[in-house]
């Protein structure tokens, strides 16, 4: 994200597919469902997904507008 920055990758972004320092990620918890309808549940804990913070930025808000 940054020019001239050399710090290793942590993550990789969901979105775009970029390398992520720890300083430039977002962790998101998507819901997760089991079964099939109608009998469908959904898990109590999500699946956290790592995104960048120009992706959070751009699609996931710019979503829900």
């Amino acid at each position: 994200m940054e020019e001239g920055s050399d710090n290793e990758a942590a993550c990789i972004c969901i979105s775009c597919g970029k390398g992520l320092c720890a300083d430039h990620t977002k962790e998101l918890e998507m819901p997760v469902s089991v079964g099939t309808p109608p009998n469908v549940k959904r898990l109590p804990k999500g699946l956290p997904r790592l995104i960048c913070k120009y992706c959070i930025e751009k699609t996931i808000e710019d979503g829900f507008d």
